[in-house]
């Protein structure tokens, strides 16, 4: 039997940026809830190729550079597996904790290739949260045959987000004594 609400959302329709700013400003909302994961914090060098930041832990607010400085004459990829896959560990490890909400700044190139967040997505599936997260039509394909059919896909509109995060906590059962 299919679930009638799915627990993973993608936000596509906007720009990262766009969506990043979007997705704080639904965690500032949604507070108390015990939402991990981390989200992307530019360094304001959208000129470089690959222009990566930083990822910020929701739980503890850690950051955790994801590039690497190739030089200035580099037109290389500036992404460094090395610094998102510490992001990663540390989302499961606050997963493991408990939360409410995996909230996964997006699904990209690095998960494509199975490294990256992708430990990170795969902790919450086994636990079954509910994840948020975005996708780059790029990396379509790829999210596909990770998630589906178990996500919805959702326009870059908080309203939109809203209505599926009080589907989800509404369809989640409630957990304590009998």
């Amino acid at each position: 039997m299919e679930r009638a609400v799915k627990m993973i959302a993608v936000v596509q329709g906007a720009p990262g940026a766009v969506i990043q700013q979007m997705f704080a400003a639904l965690v500032a909302r949604w507070q108390p809830a015990r939402i991990v994961g981390v989200l992307e914090e530019s360094l304001g060098e959208s000129h470089q190729t690959c222009s990566a930041g930083m990822l910020r832990s929701i739980a503890s607010g850690t950051l955790f550079p994801m590039f690497q400085d190739l030089g200035s004459g580099s037109t290389a990829c500036r992404i460094d597996p090395a610094g998102v896959a510490l992001a990663g560990e540390a989302v499961r490890r606050d997963i493991a904790a408990g939360c409410d909400l995996v909230l996964l700044n997006r699904f990209a190139k690095l998960e494509a290739g199975r490294e990256g967040l992708l430990s990170a997505f795969m902790a919450a599936v086994e636990v079954e949260a509910p994840i948020l997260t975005s996708v780059s039509p790029t990396y379509q394909e790829a999210w596909e045959r990770f998630a589906a059919p178990f996500h919805v896909m959702l326009p870059a509109d908080p309203d939109a987000v809203e209505v599926w995060w009080r589907d989800v906590q509404a369809a989640r059962p409630v957990s304590g004594p009998l």
